[in-house]
């Protein structure tokens, strides 16, 4: 593996191999210069080359003594550690926060569920549509009259997930400079979800952003808010909120002087989207490209996922990385001296912990 480079350099990370946003978590820690010792299974064997790039992975039987022994020394010389096991787990086996902070008070103990480490729901087994399902976010996402619709994974594992794990690892071990000890970060699905309807909570007395669905006009009930379906059968997005964008998309576009009354008046956006859908439904999806890409009508066409590895914005962007012949996304975000960069997965986790015990 290449020597890490990137504004995390240098933080050491111990992570139990898992499924979901843990993986997640320890992929943005690597892609950004953090050294990741993966604690696999035996045999275990991985099917994402994408999500675990990056470690340094270790196979060890967690039930035998020697492999615990082994996890303690790790964690003794670590920064941080990722686990996603079922609260009690950890402490069954002895590896639980507090026999590693006994060892290493400095250590960020990061800990990855759905549900939390307590409430009535914490020993029960979920997936992401069951921990969207009760924080508001799942109710709000389909079409009026039909039963919600699945953001495939990304409101809950990584969303509400990895996303808020990795902030609160970095906000733990920003006040560790201050402190000089770490601590326990709880990282729920539930949480992260609760946490990202906080706009919509706090707008839920404004109608036009209602989360009932198919009402909101985030929600695509707004005929500018919304995709349409082209004469090939793709698909074209609209985000036309603003009047002046609004009255960009309706004159670039051609359409019917009648859209450019009533904009904001739920009353009007059934009647309205058919207009626009019988409008578009006249082009394909590269000729409304040609008109409307790239001009202030705030619009976009709707691509398949290998679809956007070639639009030319994100090859401008480099957001699509081939490393040892596989395409593997970019590390985000992006930083104007430390770089963050792809790198292989390697199986020297033995070698790496015990240079971080020589280390110190």
């Amino acid at each position: 593996m290449s020597q890490p480079k990137g504004p995390l350099a240098g933080l050491r990370v111990l992570e139990f191999a898992g499924i979901g946003p843990g993986p997640h978590v320890a992929m943005l820690l690597a892609d950004l210069g953090a050294e990741v010792v993966r604690i696999d299974r035996p045999g275990s064997v991985s099917t994402n080359p994408v999500v675990d790039r990056a470690r340094h992975r270790l196979a060890l039987d967690l039930k035998s003594e020697e492999g615990k022994a082994q996890v303690r020394a790790a964690a003794a010389s670590a920064d941080v550690l990722i686990e996603g096991f079922r609260p009690g787990v950890m402490e069954r086996l002895g590896l639980g926060p507090d026999d590693l902070l006994m060892t290493n008070p400095r250590l960020v103990y990061a800990r990855m569920t759905g549900w939390g480490q307590e409430g009535p729901l914490a020993q029960a087994a979920g997936h992401d549509i069951n921990y969207i399902a009760i924080t508001g976010a799942l109710a709000a996402v389909g079409r009026a009259g039909e039963t919600a619709t699945p953001p495939q994974n990304l409101v809950g594992d990584f969303g509400g997930g990895s996303m808020y794990c990795a902030f609160g690892i970095m906000a733990a071990l920003y006040e560790r400079e201050r402190s000089g000890k770490g601590q326990v970060v709880d990282a729920a699905i539930v949480d992260g979800a609760t946490s990202l309807m906080s706009f919509f909570f706090g707008v839920r007395h404004l109608p036009h952003l209602s989360t009932e669905r198919g009402k909101g006009m985030l929600g695509g009930a707004a005929h500018f808010y919304r995709c349409f379906t082209c004469a090939d059968g793709k698909e074209i997005s609209l985000g036309s909120i603003e009047p002046q964008f609004y009255a960009e998309l309706l004159q670039r576009a051609g359409a019917p002087q009648e859209l450019a009354q009533g904009q904001m008046n739920p009353a009007n956006w059934d009647d309205h989207a058919e207009k626009l859908a019988a409008l578009f439904a006249k082009k394909t999806r590269d000729e409304w490209c040609e008109l409307l890409e790239g001009t202030d009508a705030c619009f976009a066409p709707v691509l398949g996922i290998e679809e956007a590895r070639e639009h030319p914005h994100m090859k401008a962007r480099a957001a699509y990385v081939e490393h040892d012949g596989i395409w593997h996304t970019a590390p985000a975000p992006r930083f104007s001296r430390t770089p963050g960069a792809v790198r292989s997965s390697t199986d020297d986790g033995a070698e790496v912990v015990a240079r971080w015990a020589e280390a110190g």
